[in-house]
């Protein structure tokens, strides 16, 4: 559960969210990458780790957040999943995360870090967990809440849809 007024449950991802999931991750371009149905599903297929954060704020229980966590060996075609796998073994890759705007604030991103991070104790030979962060065009309240989390960067890299990403790494607690 997550403080405030509102309760958040972390579950895995089911087929029935993904039209929500889609709606949240396109809602939050360019923090995440725009994707439609056929490749958000492909990626979730891939994803080891998939977990939703569903809330109650008000009108029920509906899916707030979620995110999407790779291994270090996914057939993934992501110029920031390949940066990290020609560097780096023994990690897992955060995708994209996204918390839907009307629940930005509550918690539910912590909470879905640390659901992945006890998720992932359960993989053999994972000791960290990688991901980017946009710096051109900046996006610092998500640089401020990775740094809060104890993500540092690793490297930097231009991608070829026209931004600049810090690279970023923290080790399993």
């Amino acid at each position: 559960m997550c403080a405030g007024r509102f309760a958040a449950v972390i579950r895995d991802l089911r087929p029935a969210d993904l039209a929500r999931v889609l709606e949240i991750n396109q809602a939050n371009v360019p923090e995440v990458g725009s994707v439609d149905a056929e490749r958000l599903a492909w990626i979730v297929g891939m994803s080891p780790i998939a977990l939703v954060a569903e809330s109650d704020l008000g009108d029920g229980a509906e899916v707030a957040g979620f995110c999407l966590v790779l291994g270090d060996d996914a057939e993934y075609d992501s110029v920031n999943y390949s940066w990290f796998t020609e560097r780096f073994d023994g990690f897992m890759y955060l995708d994209r995360v996204a918390v839907d705007a009307a629940a930005r604030g509550r918690g539910f991103g912590t909470a879905l870090y640390d659901e992945v991070e006890r998720r992932m104790r359960g993989f053999d030979g994972v000791g960290h967990l990688a991901l980017e962060v946009n710096v051109d065009p900046p996006n610092e309240p998500s640089l401020a809440f990775h740094a809060r989390l104890g993500f540092v960067e690793v490297g930097q890299q231009d991608t070829p849809y026209g931004i600049r990403v810090s690279m970023q790494s923290r080790p399993l607690s």
